[in-house]
């Protein structure tokens, strides 16, 4: 295993000390594992979180625009209760909270516990459930659809409407009309090795890759050989437009790259997807590429389609300013 750590057993940690001193505008809770805004404008607190080796995701989405408080479990594990109270409690401000929760069995009950705990000291909070992997209807994670990289364009959405202003209710609303209209699929052209464990968690020879595989290496839905990235963009595209109808609709698109995928790589599927799309009269409206919910060192990427209408495309087009994602000056 060559990894630049120092302890397999701090990687956590010492991977949000670090976001921490690279952005002055967050608060690492260390005892807790939460990034935080440093300054709290008093609105709707967006929240979300999960297992770590996603980044940026969650941490690197902290700041104006986009999540108030970010929850880090450890490495592909969703992080405990009390963690994820103390996220609610950062971001809350007296407006009320918004938990964004991708679909996976643990993050959903240790969320939902979190949130019935602080609704108990007398904070309001909801929860919006994003599950945007048209690859399999069930997984070892999760009951029905994962959530991937389509969680991004929620978290956006949401703290664009709690930005402006938006009560707990409208924020929630907007955030389940992103979630709903967006599609994703990915695939891996190989494993990563999670620190603690020191080898890959499966397989896949020289020349096969898994078509439909999870970000925590789930199993997708077919391994294959190898192919070129205009047949990649086909299997994927085709299985996101046979589950939603994106047929004369503008659409903003993640192109996201897994963690070892050359940015190179990574623009000739965007070219390839903006081809598939208008041969489909479906109209690419906004681009973002890059590694946005990584899986560790996998080598692989992941296409998700969020369908526009006009209030979603404004708040998509809102300033917001993180780690990971920068929209406007």
């Amino acid at each position: 295993m060559k990894k630049l750590i120092n302890d397999p057993n701090r990687v956590v940690t010492e991977m949000l000390e670090g976001m921490a001193v690279t952005n002055p505008n967050i608060i690492y809770h260390k005892d807790f594992e939460v990034i935080a805004r440093k300054n709290k404008p008093k609105k709707v607190g967006i929240v979300s979180g999960g297992g770590s080796g996603h980044e940026p995701a969650h941490g690197g989405y902290v700041g104006i625009g986009m999540l108030d408080a970010a929850v880090a479990g450890n490495v592909f594990a969703s992080p405990s209760p009390d963690r994820i109270i103390k996220g609610i409690k950062e971001a809350h401000r007296g407006k009320g909270v918004l938990l964004v929760i991708k679909n996976y069995s643990g993050d959903i009950m240790n969320f939902e516990m979190a949130k019935e705990l602080a609704e108990m000291e007398g904070v309001s909070v909801r929860s919006v459930i994003v599950k945007d992997d048209v690859a399999v209807p069930e997984s070892t994670y999760s009951t029905g659809r994962r959530g991937i990289a389509g969680t991004i364009f929620v978290h956006k959405i949401a703290g664009a409407k709690a930005e402006e202003g938006g009560t707990l209710e409208e924020v929630l609303t907007v955030a389940q009309k992103a979630a709903d209209n967006v599609r994703s699929m990915g695939m891996a052209m190989s494993s990563c090795i999670l620190p603690g464990v020191g080898k890959p968690g499966f397989v896949l020879g020289e020349n096969e890759i898994e078509i439909g595989m999870g970000i925590h290496g789930e199993p997708g839905i077919e391994k294959t050989n190898v192919k070129t990235a205009k047949e990649i963009v086909n299997i994927l595209c085709n299985k996101i437009l046979s589950d939603m109808d994106y047929i004369n609709s503008e659409v903003a698109l993640i192109i996201n790259g897994l963690g070892a995928t050359p940015a190179m790589e990574l623009y000739i599927i965007a070219k390839e997807v903006d081809d598939f799309l208008k041969a489909k009269n479906v109209t690419p409206y906004k681009y973002f590429v890059g590694n946005f919910m990584t899986s560790l060192e996998m080598a692989g990427c992941s296409i998700s389609l969020l369908k526009l209408d006009a209030e979603l495309k404004r708040l998509l087009d809102a300033p917001c300013n993180t780690i990971g994602l920068k929209v406007g000056d």
